[in-house]
């Protein structure tokens, strides 16, 4: 079996500073992958975990929420609540005569709405057809929902995928209807990081200083607190 669509996006996070108010506000950027999309919590959530009622943090709440969210759906490799409920469309490129199986973004796999291939970029696309389920005799795709992997295969092995630009188009809803709980608190967890300035080594409180523990002992940690990154960790996609 070959894959395709190798990608790490643990790196592909760095830092801006936005003006608000006054204050210095650290945004985390997104490089890889599209912006926008839902946010993972809302300002309502957070603010009742936080037991804040008034609205004097809301401006900086409203600048951190949006991009925590995205940091985490890059570092995870997916944007979990994006495509449950609206369908995404995902092209592949083939590069050998050899693949025979692709990975999609998403995760975890909520319906297969359509696998469709072609020869060359001047052709139509294919639409194949899972496990005979026409009646046609055709087995020309599976699914491994455990790996979110589509297999090209024949009625008695696998099949190589046709070569070249975007040969490959698979259309699929994906992900989670709304945040999971263990992730929400390690979103909460992560606003309150960077709203409190527990980034940084020193603070200054009544006149007090408060050291923080900014290092970590997690291998390939760019920059989350280790107790979060273990967490987001259960949900981070290798592909």
């Amino acid at each position: 079996m070959v894959l395709t669509q190798y990608k790490l996006l643990n790196t592909n996070l760095t830092n801006r500073l936005i003006w608000l108010e006054g204050s210095l506000i650290p945004s985390l950027i997104i490089m890889a992958v599209s912006q926008g999309g839902t946010n993972l919590i809302t300002l309502a959530q957070y603010k009742d975990f936080a037991g804040l009622n008034g609205v004097s943090e809301d401006a900086k709440l409203n600048v951190i929420i949006p991009s925590v969210s995205q940091a985490v759906k890059t570092y995870c490799g997916t944007s979990f609540v994006d495509f449950y409920s609206s369908a995404k469309t995902e092209f592949f490129d083939i590069k050998d005569n050899h693949t025979t199986a692709i990975m999609l973004d998403e995760s975890p796999i909520v319906t297969i709405t359509s696998v469709q291939e072609r020869d060359g970029q001047g052709s139509a696309y294919v639409t194949l057809i899972s496990e005979n389920s026409d009646g046609s005799g055709k087995y020309e795709y599976t699914v491994d929902e455990e790996t979110d992997t589509i297999f090209r295969t024949e009625d008695t092995a696998d099949k190589a995928f046709p070569k070249g630009r975007k040969a490959v188009k698979v259309v699929y809803r994906a992900g989670y209807a709304s945040t999971p709980g263990d992730l929400k608190l390690a979103l909460f967890d992560l606003v309150k990081y960077y709203l409190k300035d527990e980034r940084k080594e020193r603070l200054s409180i009544s006149g007090a200083q408060i050291s923080n523990q900014v290092t970590t002992s997690l291998r390939e940690n760019i920059g989350f607190p280790d107790h979060i990154k273990r967490i987001l960790d259960f949900y981070k996609l290798y592909k």
